[in-house]
């Protein structure tokens, strides 16, 4: 067995969350009585974090700084009330996370999702796998692709980055994968394209959670 640990994205790769940050950022943009969107519009925004999200959720004409530090404020706020409405597991995560658990490997997540909302939610849908390390986006810390969090997970794990795959959904966790030096791997049911991460470099493109195993 070559590889010691695995990191995981987590929206789109691990959980379901698009309809709960639809339902957030609508209500958000309702408020403020603007135009709201429909749930493919935030599959397209998910994976740049909250704030990017924020601004291309917004009308071109609302998009000075203090609006937009005001809407995203809101959305965290609605978030946080709304994040377990609709959002969970994809099928077949459980079974893949228990089978590794019994194989021994380290498990991390790394997520360009608020820090906070990520351990959160890996509280609430991920505690019973008991993740090694679970980090999301951390101010002073750059947000993927940049491999510093994925680095220093592979720090705190005590080992080389070569051992570690690094699965997720987007170029862009493809391109954090390649960036630390770990091995890139693609989920096809997420939010991107199976050949956008083909085109960023995975490795491999798995088509359901237990395919990963057989990488390992």
């Amino acid at each position: 067995m070559h590889f010691k640990a695995i990191i995981f994205d987590m929206d789109g790769t691990l959980i379901n969350s698009v309809d709960d940050i639809a339902d957030s950022m609508n209500h958000v943009l309702k408020q403020n009585h603007l135009p709201v969107h429909q749930v493919n519009d935030y599959i397209s925004w998910i994976g740049d974090g909250l704030k990017n999200l924020v601004i291309n959720a917004l009308p071109q004409n609302f998009r000075q700084d203090t609006f937009i530090l005001k809407c995203l404020e809101e959305m965290k706020f609605v978030y946080s009330e709304m994040w377990m409405n609709k959002t969970q597991l994809y099928p077949g995560i459980s079974e893949m996370l228990t089978l590794l658990r019994d194989l021994k490997i380290k498990l991390a997540v790394l997520s360009n999702k608020q820090h906070n909302f990520t351990q959160l939610i890996a509280d609430k849908l991920l505690a019973e796998w008991n993740f090694d390390f679970v980090m999301g986006s951390r101010e002073g810390f750059a947000r993927k692709p940049d491999p510093t969090s994925a680095l220093e997970i592979a720090r705190l794990l005590n080992l080389d980055p070569s051992f570690i795959l690094y699965v997720g959904d987007s170029s862009t966790d493809i391109k954090t994968a390649i960036n630390a030096g770990m091995y890139p791997v693609g989920v096809s049911w997420g939010y991107r394209s199976v050949d956008s991460l083909i085109e960023s470099g995975a490795k491999y493109i798995i088509n359901k959670p237990t395919e990963l195993l057989s990488i390992l």
